[in-house]
């Protein structure tokens, strides 16, 4: 754990003085700094593990640090706390690959969570591009919606409208992710996952719902499920669901 470096850049004195001993109580090495440009400058970039940023900020704010990281290659899992969480923000940071999107004040468990999945996805995370993630539900227009949330975040996507065309579409072996709707015609989706588990696939699968019972619930996550989620959900949910996901599966493919 002492190896990693964890950058904090905060126009705030206060906040990057507390922020960065939490992190050193948790183990881990700590960098603090005024302002994105003294982070670019200060020879830290290609050392930092993981980047807590502040949205808003003179000069660059968090937003504009993550786009110019990103057009240089440099793929620092970042996390943003800010003290004005508006959904823009939020959806724009999240899409570009964000961690996470903490107001202020957060809790220590929040922040050591964030830590430690970023951590994990710098050395591990599947490259997303590969990853195929298949929506089923039949209502076209979240199949729609979701399936373009999905693209947003660099993944491949493909959407069915029931359980039965899924299972015919010859895709079941290339499939990284499901996320199926509960309630479906036909064959719904905790049928479905029952089906999969006889046929020993153990593709991850993610609920979604406009019904949550927790009868269903209880079903889903007995089974196995990665997550089970209401509609509406937010963006940031789904994407944290995901990248759990992927890495349940990477650690199944490593056991068989």
């Amino acid at each position: 754990m002492a190896k990693n470096l964890i950058s904090v850049i905060d126009d705030d004195e206060s906040v990057r003085r507390t922020t960065a001993l939490l992190i050193e109580s948790f183990g881990f090495r700590a960098a603090a700094f005024e302002s994105a440009e003294n982070f670019l400058g200060s020879g830290h970039v290609n050392d930092t593990s993981c980047l807590i940023v502040d949205v808003q900020m003179p000069d660059m704010n968090g937003l504009q640090l993550q786009s110019q990281l990103a057009a240089a290659g440099c793929s620092i899992p970042i996390i943003f706390i800010t003290a004005y969480d508006d959904k823009e923000s939020r959806r724009r940071a999240v899409q570009a690959g964000a961690i996470a999107f903490l107001g202020k004040p957060f809790n220590d468990e929040q922040l050591l969570q964030g830590i430690r999945l970023a951590l994990h996805e710098f050395g591990d995370e599947p490259g997303a591009a590969r990853n195929l993630i298949s929506i089923i539900d039949d209502d076209e227009s979240v199949r729609r919606t979701t399936t373009r949330l999905i693209e947003s975040f660099g993944f491949r996507a493909a959407a069915f409208e029931s359980a039965e065309m899924f299972l015919s579409s010859g895709q079941l072996h290339d499939i990284s992710c499901l996320v199926v709707d509960v309630r479906m015609p036909g064959m719904n989706g905790l049928q479905l996952q029952s089906q999969l588990a006889a046929a020993g696939c153990r593709i991850p699968i993610i609920f979604i719902t406009a019904y949550d019972d927790k009868e269903s619930r209880w079903r889903a996550m007995q089974a196995g499920a990665v997550a089970f989620l209401g509609k509406p959900f937010s963006d940031e949910q789904l994407l944290q669901w995901i990248r759990s996901a992927l890495r349940q599966e990477k650690a199944s493919m490593e056991t068989t």
